[in-house]
């Protein structure tokens, strides 16, 4: 990303840019007519009849299509807790997308506090502004804490896009990989490696879709009930992954394993590893910049489907296929939350898209294809309506 002169040429963009996002009217207040109907005395008419009924706001303004950003700068992108305000290009760049993809319109909010109550607090009382929140780049444990204590207090969807879009990805892509090497999603076993964030709405989303042999692996090994050390949304998953009651490294536990998903380091899987898994396996290595193992390497190793979370090798496991649609959706029918089985059918719809035409290096659309926004809205809203989440 750098040109002839050394100079950064995404820091040259965005100092011309001056920021992803601005706000646009969407009344032309040229004449003193229209002004006195937005603004006073006229506006006095839509407060008044919210005032009476709170729930006349989503008819009066714009918060039916509004979602707040959230973030507190703890785990930007691969940067790590670099705070909020450094975290704010990556704020505006999820609201530009918010825009471009799904034409919502959102706004980047960087919290500066660690501190899970005045998180949850800032949020609450900002939510009746907003019709979701979308938590970004929080660090775990914490994100957890907030995600379950903000959906307790809120009554607008709230999600965490690092655990969630990139869970319903991953398993869109599991579909389409079982379907190309003739596997019984209900029968394969996965190893995922990373137990943070991502790993662990993966196997809670895998696990809602019928899979039943999951087995986690972070730094400390393989993660088994009983482990010490062992807490929240760790420990609960712990009782219900790991059938075999596998112990050991992440290398003891991709032995005779059929898919492997990675969110966790670079370079920290072997040929020898991949070899060692049952034949043909499936391997999303979605560590980033640098995966697990390199697509070349885990082909070479015997993989038959590889994907990672680069946009320069077929298979990108990407969020951008989820959390616009999901987004929309949800917000179409005014649902009271995003819920698991809507996740499962946003990955459905998603993997649906590519379906008969699956193969090894297509197993999910591209983020550009024009029919995943509408068909995972679509499905979002069926379900919302069939589980009773939606409000309209």
């Amino acid at each position: 990303m750098t040109d002839d002169m050394g100079t950064s040429a995404s820091l040259r963009m965005h100092e011309a840019w001056q920021g992803k996002v601005e706000v646009v009217s969407r009344v032309r207040l040229d004449d003193p007519e229209t002004l006195a109907i937005a603004y006073t005395p006229g506006v006095a008419e839509p407060c008044l009849e919210i005032s009476r009924d709170p729930e006349e706001c989503w008819r009066y303004t714009r918060r039916g299509n509004l979602v707040a950003v959230i973030t507190d700068g703890s785990a930007v992108l691969g940067l790590g807790d670099i705070g909020p305000v450094a975290g704010m290009p990556v704020m505006e760049g999820k609201c530009a997308l918010f825009k471009a993809f799904a034409d919502i319109d959102a706004f980047p909010l960087c919290v500066d506090t660690h501190d899970v109550d005045e998180i949850v607090r800032c949020v609450q009382l900002i939510s009746s502004s907003f019709g979701g929140i979308n938590l970004e780049d929080i660090a775990a444990p914490r994100c957890f804490e907030i995600e379950r204590r903000l959906k307790e207090v809120c009554d607008i969807p709230v999600f965490h896009d690092d655990q969630h879009g990139t869970a319903v990805v991953t398993c869109a892509a599991l579909r389409n990989a079982c379907r190309v090497t003739g596997r019984d999603i209900s029968q394969v076993r996965v190893v995922i490696s990373g137990a943070g964030a991502a790993g662990a709405s993966i196997a809670n989303l895998m696990l809602r879709m019928g899979v039943t042999d999951i087995t986690l692996s972070d730094i400390d090994g393989v993660v088994y009930a009983g482990r010490p050390g062992l807490s929240g949304m760790l420990a609960q998953l712990a009782e219900r992954t790991n059938p075999r009651d596998l112990r050991g490294t992440l290398a003891d536990a991709m032995v005779d394993a059929d898919v492997f998903v990675g969110v966790s380091a670079p370079g920290i899987v072997s040929r020898d590893m991949v070899r060692s898994m049952h034949a043909e396996p499936i391997v999303f290595s979605m560590a980033n910049p640098v995966p697990e193992i390199m697509p070349d390497e885990a082909l070479a190793a015997g993989a038959a489907i590889v994907a990672t979370g680069r946009s320069d090798y077929p298979n990108q496991i990407n969020n951008l296929l989820a959390f616009p649609g999901i987004f929309k959706g949800a917000l179409a029918v005014r649902a009271r939350d995003i819920t698991q089985d809507m996740l499962v059918a946003a990955a459905d719809a998603i993997a649906g898209l590519v379906g008969d035409d699956a193969k090894r290096d297509l197993i999910i659309p591209s983020p550009f294809d024009e029919r995943v926004v509408p068909a995972v809205s679509s499905a979002v809203m069926a379900c919302a309506r069939e589980t009773g989440q939606a409000r309209r």
